[in-house]
């Protein structure tokens, strides 16, 4: 069978109903679409991650285990924001078609509906996504002499974060590579996704890689790619970062992590705009803009012989330093503005505040794990307050968790930044749950309505807490 064409719309159906499934494949297959099936929402949370690019639509049911369609959609709005979602439902109310359309669903469909006007529903979607890909793509020709105002914001009024934002426009106005230096958390690679939008590059790729997180005997393939064949387990051609990011930016992030073989090369890659795979004789000239960022004393990592001096200094044409947010601490109050507003929009939350209590308490905190740090507290914040205008300091600070008073475990810095990364949204929405099923006498039907999702899966979660031993 011939292999499906790009130009073949693509749609991503989620639904734990084994028989939609096959009915959605013959319907759609009938009317030139082209299906794939996921049975949760956290396995079409993998399939986008591999390839969301491939996909015109998502269909997904609003009632499934362990993730309901609300959760799939607000991941689907926060990482993948031009893809369009279809909610479908058996449970249908108002109060659920509103927070769907709110968080950004296209479309609700109530079961049970007929094949007719699912179709009818899902072409118009597609129709209407093939109109935006046109108009964007004339608007370049139109606009080619201003570039697209950026999507994202680097939030402080600081003077220090002031001369930053004021350099930012001459930085982005050329291809010379860029070194950004600061604590972990400081919030390195927005800077450097906004010199790309601010850039004549914005309509490029923006490829972002985490050289501490490359497996070591892998850095090599991962930058330049590799020929099938090069090395054992190598077992098909493979694009590297350099290519995937032509005619765009690459961010190397913690590029101080990088054995000094590596560095070498990329020390060339930069001298010569060019690459060579693995297991290739023939260089390939690039055109890619190279930001490097770095938590590191650059200084002590070259007099270690950690770091490439040459390297530093060919990365280094603009070098920026982001300073640590206990060195601005003005920018607190507006930090938290920011973040309250981003995850109330994200869950489908009325508008909230922190009390004066909590902007005191924040105000007061060292913050050692920097502007991330907030912002996990925030959201935290935002959970736990539930339904509640106002963000109270036991809704951040709470005995519950581990790191409510860093300073009274008299825990270093690094400790304490490493507690303030661990606090998982798995933990936020555990607490949650038990604070509500608390405040309702362990009524789960009251309990769900409090939160605004199913009793059936405050039952599906309590049954795998106790699996995982979290609960009695």
């Amino acid at each position: 069978m011939a292999a499906p064409q790009r130009d073949v719309p693509h749609i991503l159906l989620v639904d734990d109903e084994h028989l939609l499934h096959t009915l959605f494949e013959r319907l759609f297959t009938r009317h030139g679409l082209r299906l794939t099936s996921c049975y949760n929402a956290l396995q079409a949370m993998e399939v986008l991650k591999k390839e969301a690019d491939a996909f015109d639509l998502v269909i997904t049911d609003f009632k499934m285990p362990d993730m309901d369609g609300l959760e799939l959609l607000a991941y689907i709005r926060q990482e993948h924001p031009d893809l369009q979602v279809i909610m479908i439902t058996a449970h249908a109310n108002v109060q659920h078609a509103v927070r769907a359309m709110q968080n950004g669903a296209i479309d609700y469909i109530p079961k049970p509906f007929s094949t007719e006007e699912l179709v009818e529903r899902v072409q118009a979607a597609l129709a209407r996504r093939r109109e935006q890909q046109e108009a964007r793509a004339k608007q370049p020709a139109r606009t080619s002499q201003r570039r697209a105002r950026p999507t994202i914001e680097y939030v402080g009024e600081h003077p220090m974060i002031r001369r930053l934002k004021e350099m930012l426009p001459r930085v982005a106005a050329n291809k010379a590579p860029v070194f950004i230096q600061g604590e972990s958390g400081t919030g390195k690679e927005i800077l450097a996704r906004l010199i790309h939008q601010m850039s004549d590059r914005a309509e490029g790729p923006f490829v972002a890689i985490n050289c501490a997180n490359l497996p070591r005997e892998l850095v090599e393939s991962h930058l330049f790619g590799h020929r099938k064949g090069a090395f054992t387990g190598a077992i098909e051609d493979m694009t590297g970062a350099f290519e995937r990011a032509e005619g765009g930016t690459l961010l190397l992030d913690e590029i101080t992590e990088v054995d000094l073989a590596i560095q070498a090369k990329l020390l060339r890659v930069l001298q010569e705009q060019e690459i060579q795979k693995v297991g290739s004789t023939e260089p390939r000239k690039i055109d890619v803009r190279v930001i490097a960022t770095s938590n590191r004393n650059l200084s002590e990592a070259i007099a270690k012989g950690e770091f490439r001096e040459d390297l530093y200094h060919r990365l280094s044409v603009f070098p920026l330093s982001v300073p640590p947010l206990r060195e601005r601490m003005s920018d607190v109050p507006l930090l938290v503005a920011h973040f309250i507003k981003k995850y109330c929009e994200l869950y489908g939350l009325p508008p909230k505040k922190v009390s004066d209590a909590l902007m005191e308490r924040f105000m007061q905190y060292p913050w050692p794990g920097n502007v991330r740090q907030l912002e996990n507290y925030v959201q935290r914040g935002v959970l736990l307050s539930a339904e509640r205008e106002v963000i109270e300091v036991e809704d951040v600070f709470n005995d519950f968790f581990a790191d409510a008073e860093p300073a009274r475990q008299n825990a270093s810095a690094e400790k304490e930044e490493l507690l303030g990364r661990v606090q998982t949204i798995e933990d936020m929405e555990r607490e949650m749950i038990l604070r509500a099923l608390k405040e309702t006498n362990n009524n789960q039907q009251l309990a769900a309505q409090k939160l605004g999702i199913s009793a059936r899966t405050i039952r599906n979660k309590l049954k795998r807490y106790r699996e995982q031993g979290l609960i009695s």
